[in-house]
This record gives structure tokens, C-alpha cells and sequence, in this order.
């Protein structure tokens, strides 16, 4: 299969380190958006019943910030199953501003990137 000396370079070792630095990037990118975007991704969405309702985990620190933000990046990103529910507008999601919806499109693409080297990984260990 694989030769024993492979599993000890420094290919594998930045491999298998990979994830764990996107996720690190991630949460600090997270923290740029809560502490430089949020409240503009709020007031973007003024008609939506979701924002109405959690604009106070706005107030509870980091963790509420993180929280808020992963759940506007996926309504932003995936609006069909919110609109039909009721939780967003079809106005504000139209109207949401272009830059703000590419900050949270990279936001996105790492917290997926990162679960796909994650299991990437997995299974290289696996079959090790």
C-alpha cells in the first residue's frame, strides 16, 4: 500500500494539520465578520422574522455572534427552505448587499473545505 517512511514526512504531517489551521482561519474570520459586518447583515434584513427574533444574541458575546452569523450565512446561501418557512423575505435575501454576500460565501466554502479534508483525512488514516 503505502510505505512506512511516507507516514513520517512533512507532506503528510501538513496533510493531516490542514484542517485544523482552515478551522482556526475560520473562526478568526468569523470574528472579523462579527466584529465588522454584523450589524450591517442585520439592518440588511429588516422585514426577516429570524433577525427579528434573535437581534439580542447580538448582545451575548462571541459565541452568540458566531451562531448568528453561521445561521444568516446558511439562510443566505441556501434561502428556498428559509423563505418557505417563514424565517426570511424574499425582499431582504433580493436586496441583501453583493459584498456581504461574498464574505459569507468564503465563510461557507472554508466551513465546507474544512469538512471534506476532515473526512479526507479520516479515511487516509483508515486505510493507513
Amino acid at each position: 500500500m503505502i510505505e512506512e517512511g511516507f507516514w513520517k514526512s512533512w507532506i503528510v504531517i501538513s496533510f493531516l494539520a490542514g484542517p485544523f489551521l482552515l478551522i482556526y482561519i475560520q473562526i478568526a474570520f468569523n470574528l472579523y465578520l462579527i466584529r465588522r459586518h454584523l450589524d450591517a447583515m442585520m439592518d440588511a434584513l429588516p422585514n426577516s422574522r429570524y433577525i427579528y427574533i434573535w437581534r439580542g444574541a447580538r448582545t451575548q458575546g462571541w459565541f452568540g455572534g458566531m451562531l448568528l452569523v453561521s445561521k444568516i450565512a446558511g439562510m443566505i446561501m441556501f434561502p428556498k427552505s428559509n423563505i418557505r418557512t417563514g424565517d426570511f423575505d424574499k425582499e431582504d435575501i433580493a436586496n441583501f448587499p453583493p459584498h456581504l454576500k461574498r464574505l459569507l460565501k468564503i465563510d461557507t466554502a472554508m466551513l465546507i473545505v474544512s469538512i471534506i479534508w476532515s473526512i479526507a483525512t479520516s479515511i487516509l488514516l483508515k486505510y493507513r
